[in-house]
């Protein structure tokens, strides 16, 4: 009768058919620290969104959301110089207040509405006149694919040591910037630099107390990722875009349509009001 010998593989001991106690922590581990990967994917992915749709929802609506403010104040003052009314006179000076110019305000309407007030872009916006179309910077389904594949081969919690991750962490820092301006071919040329880059070490196995430290702070990072994207879920941007996931710019141009309508009706007020006084 021959005797047959034992293949031990990853994890088992040399005894046959025993693993090592630490073996499945160590896919627990491994499994752990994947699916945190993905879900970072996943918030960051929507994060992006959010921050386009934002910039998007600004360029757009912006000089919309600014016309009915002035339309309202104009409204209010018409009816305060007709009254006199003190109470009258109070909602004027705070209609009046919410169109004053603010600082900053070239950089949230990019450009749309100034301190001087709106551009040609913009008053173009309110008329029949054609106008430049906001840019689209929500990420292709190319330009996600190149994302997600860099981080997963990337990501900073794959580190070893220290200097790793810090590495990790400046690399994943220019992914992030390039997939958020939706940058195919720079994403491009930034997974042929790690490529070409120091192979990352592999993970030496620890014993069960550091594979239960990394299993806890892991849970722990899911935790506070997951505050993040309800923040993200929860705000007025996200719940907009939550509506229309698959195609934003028309729920922008729905909105839009009400915008200009509300606009219209501010109007023929305003007139009524000025005919009235």
């Amino acid at each position: 009768m021959s005797e047959q010998t034992e293949q031990t593989g990853p994890g088992e001991s040399g005894e046959a058919g025993e693993e090592r106690p630490e073996a499945r922590l160590e896919r627990a581990v491994k499994a752990a620290e994947q699916a945190l990967i993905e879900f970072e994917i996943a918030v960051e992915t929507f994060r992006v969104e959010v921050e386009n749709f934002s910039r998007l929802h600004h360029q757009k609506l912006g000089p919309m959301y600014s016309r009915l403010d002035e339309l309202d104040a104009l409204i209010a003052e018409a009816k305060a110089a007709r009254t006199g009314d003190p109470e009258d006179l109070r909602r004027a000076r705070d209609a009046r207040s919410l169109v004053m110019p603010m600082p900053g305000v070239d950089e949230l309407f990019h450009d749309w509405l100034g301190s001087d007030g709106m551009s040609d872009d913009a008053a173009a916006m309110l008329t029949d006149r054609p106008v430049r179309p906001p840019e689209r910077v929500r990420p292709s389904e190319e330009v996600r694919r190149l994302y997600r594949e860099l981080v997963r081969k990337a990501h900073p919690d794959l580190a070893q040591d220290e200097a790793e991750r810090e590495r990790r962490d400046a690399f994943i820092a220019r992914v992030n910037a390039a997939y958020g301006r939706g940058e195919e071919q720079l994403l491009r040329e930034l997974a042929e630099e790690w490529a070409a880059g120091p192979a990352p070490e592999e993970a030496v196995p620890g014993g069960s107390g550091e594979l239960y430290a990394r299993l806890e702070w892991l849970a722990r990072r899911k935790e506070l990722l997951s505050l993040v994207a309800k923040e993200l879920e929860d705000s007025a941007i996200g719940s907009m875009l939550r509506m229309a996931p698959e195609d934003p710019d028309r729920l922008l141009d729905e909105i839009a349509e009400q915008l200009l309508a509300q606009v219209s009706e501010r109007e023929a007020e305003l007139a009524a009001a000025r005919s009235a006084g």
